[in-house]
């Protein structure tokens, strides 16, 4: 019987827009990322299950409706759209509070994994959250083992530094 390897949770932070370390999209693509200004806690939820699924993100699974339509109400919660001519590549969710931001959640549909469009994502949205007003102070996420291999080495290599790292038995 093998042993089931502990989940490690990284918690990385910046705190000044000099910190950003931009990556271009690749040459061909025609990305825009677009916020979803409307609340709609159905396309949430679809983002949200869609992206996540694949990287076992159980937080939100089985929330009621009444909770999804309360959490996309929010004021502080900002959705985001990566859209390739009208074809949807990715997703995120900034949440800001206190003059933080957290990149809640952040991620690229399974038809976009591994081609090269996580880091430029991951730097117009880095872009965003830096622009929001009042400025914040940090901004700032958390990934762990479960989530796909290269997560953490984009964060880094966007300029994010780890602060913390928590290990917990499954």
């Amino acid at each position: 019987m093998s042993e089931v390897p502990p989940l490690i949770i990284s918690y990385l932070e910046m705190h000044s827009p000099d910190q950003v370390v931009p990556k271009p999209w690749p040459d061909g693509t025609s990305i825009e990322v677009k916020e979803v200004t409307t609340p709609q806690w159905r396309f949430n939820r679809f983002l949200y299950l869609t992206v996540g699924e694949q990287w076992n993100w159980r937080d939100k699974v089985d929330q009621l409706d009444s909770e999804w339509a309360s959490y996309v109400k929010n004021p502080g919660l900002r959705t985001f759209v990566a859209l390739d001519q009208g074809s949807l590549v990715g997703y995120c969710e900034l949440s800001s509070a206190d003059r933080e931001i957290e990149i809640a959640y952040f991620g690229l549909l399974p038809e976009f994994v591994g081609c090269g469009l996580g880091g430029p994502f991951l730097s117009e949205i880095l872009r965003i959250a830096w622009a929001a007003q009042p400025e914040p102070e940090r901004v700032w996420l958390h990934t762990c083992t479960d989530d796909h291999p290269a997560a953490l080495h984009n964060y880094l290599s966007r300029g994010m530094r780890v602060y913390r790292r928590q290990e917990l038995e499954r």
